[in-house]
């Protein structure tokens, strides 16, 4: 089970100290704040190395942290999640090893993929975590296609299929909505609006910019989310988790924004430095920090101890990364072909 946040009826207190506030408890603040600043500097790291001993594409979360922080209070850790290429944070909050994505990014044999598959396919049955999918919105159908064989095994477990603003363009959306609502899925839908698909912005792509009144078509319960608040995400994603229980799928469009561009090889240049600005103004980490600050929840020295911890963790990860073999050539065939003795391969 996640670690869920406390609810209680309003803030409490105990030796003059609070013990939590807007209904979550102080515990919950910290972890958010360690999971988030993990995330944060986790992908400056991958940012560092990038052309180096990390290559190909790298998409960056850096900005939209307390989405992935929000979702990891909110659900259980049997749970599945599905995401697209954006996907190291997501791996992270389910559970995977910072050891294992810094491998995967390196190519390694120890990484969560056995160095396959890179920035965009981190995947862990283990952790109940099924990418990372470098084909946009093609986890969409994968997503109910999860949900089903939680409904059918009568697990209890739901899903939540992740999608970026771009992927809402795709015609499998529109197909997966009909088939979710139609057969009850337990799953939730969770578009990650960052405002620009590539470098594309939404309102350029659609006169419904309010992406959630997509999910009115289908009846779906849908609702618009500030993913800039732990608190917001928490919640929102938490009503959907007792509603997919209960077979009714829901859309959650979470508006958020991320701060570097859509790749490492985009230079955004299709925004201005005073939006930019606007949104750094609103970062999710100096939010649940100020939080902590101002209702006395850590003293300088477990913040401290905190920002520590987390940047031994990320160096940490580094060196596993640095000192773990490549894969053995003798590996390039495997989970290809499900007949072993494939005839048709040739040296």
């Amino acid at each position: 089970m996640a670690q869920t946040a406390e609810k209680v009826s309003k803030a409490e207190q105990s030796n003059g100290k609070l013990k939590s506030i807007n209904g979550f408890s102080a515990d919950t603040y910290l972890l958010w704040y360690e999971k988030m600043l993990l995330m944060r500097r986790f992908e400056e790291k991958c940012a560092q190395f990038y052309g180096q001993a990390i290559r190909g594409f790298l998409h960056l979360y850096i900005g939209q942290e307390a989405i992935a922080a929000g979702m990891l209070t909110a659900i259980q850790s049997t749970d599945k999640v599905i995401t697209a290429y954006r996907d190291h944070a997501h791996a992270i909050a389910k559970g995977i090893s910072p050891k294992e994505v810094m491998a995967e990014l390196f190519g390694k044999s120890t990484g969560c993929s056995g160095g396959r598959g890179g920035s965009m396919h981190m995947f862990s049955k283990e952790h109940n975590f099924y990418g990372g999918h470098g084909i946009v919105g093609a986890q969409i159908p994968m997503g109910a296609g999860i949900a089903f064989a939680e409904k059918y095994k009568k697990t209890n477990n739901i899903c939540l299929c992740f999608m970026g603003d771009g992927a809402v363009r795709q015609g499998a959306l529109h197909e997966t909505f009909t088939l979710a609502m139609l057969w009850k899925l337990p799953i939730i839908f969770i578009c990650e609006n960052n405002e620009y698909g590539m470098g594309t912005a939404v309102e350029r792509t659609t006169n419904v910019p309010d992406l959630y009144k997509i999910g009115s078509a289908y009846e779906m319960p849908s609702f618009q989310v500030n993913g800039m608040e732990c608190e917001a995400v928490h919640t929102a994603i938490s009503e959907a988790a007792a509603r997919a229980r209960q077979f009714t799928p829901t859309f959650l469009e979470i508006k958020t924004y991320r701060y570097k561009g859509h790749s490492m090889s985009d230079p955004a240049k299709y925004r201005s430095r005073e939006e930019l600005d606007e949104y750094k103004a609103k970062d999710p980490i100096d939010h649940v920090l100020h939080t902590i600050q101002n209702n006395g929840f850590a003293d300088e020295a477990k913040i401290n101890e905190i920002i520590e911890k987390v940047k031994n963790e990320v160096d940490e990860a580094v060196h596993f990364a640095e000192q773990s073999p490549l894969p053995d050539s003798s590996e390039i065939y495997k989970d290809i072909y499900s007949q072993a003795d494939y005839p048709f391969l040739n040296d």
